[in-house]
């Protein structure tokens, strides 16, 4: 046997051997559906991401029923062509209630603006009891030309906040983030 056909039989091989590793990773991947399936429902964590009528139990008992926080909402815009407004100026919430608040901004440029939202609390202690699970604040937003956002702010407040605060103010600043703005234009 010639080097050239000796080659190409050792590389038919290979191509084989690599097509079964493939496939029994394949079939390895669907073996752990069912695996992962199961150890969930042993472990309880089934019950916490899909509630259902059988899993009554599993709904938040973090939740405090016995009182509620009034969330107000403010923004500002520092040193940036933007407006920007919460959809609602307050809500009522149940402390541990996972609740979604909406701000729109506007960038009023006829160019991409970039900026960053830095969050405050009133009165200041209760920054320690209002986590943020999602937040346009996490991220620079860049606005194009004449742009209009939506933009949500997912939060949870804490149960453990003291009974003596009955209002909380979720205050945002915007602030033009310098250099940002060439970045985008040219990408």
């Amino acid at each position: 046997m010639n080097a050239p056909a000796a080659a190409s039989a050792s590389n038919r091989r290979m191509l084989k051997k690599l097509l079964v590793v493939a496939l029994g990773m394949f079939g390895f991947g669907f073996a752990m559906v069912p695996f992962y399936n199961k150890l969930c429902e042993v472990a309880g964590l089934r019950e916490l991401w899909q509630p259902g009528e059988a899993n009554a139990a599993a709904v938040n008992t973090q939740v405090d029923l016995t009182r509620k926080v009034t969330i107000e909402f403010d923004s500002n815009v520092r040193m940036l062509p933007w407006t920007f407004k919460p959809m609602a100026s307050s809500v009522e919430v149940h402390p541990g209630e996972l609740t979604q608040m909406m701000y729109e901004v506007k960038n009023t440029l006829n160019e991409p603006v970039t900026g960053q939202a830095v969050p405050s609390y009133g009165p200041r202690q209760a920054a320690l009891y209002f986590n943020k699970l999602q937040c346009f604040c996490f991220t620079q937003q860049t606005l194009a030309a004449g742009e209009v956002r939506q933009m949500p702010v997912v939060f949870v407040v804490d149960p453990a906040l003291p009974k003596d605060i009955g209002t909380i103010t979720l205050s945002y600043t915007f602030f033009r983030v310098d250099g940002a703005d060439r970045k985008a234009a040219k990408g």
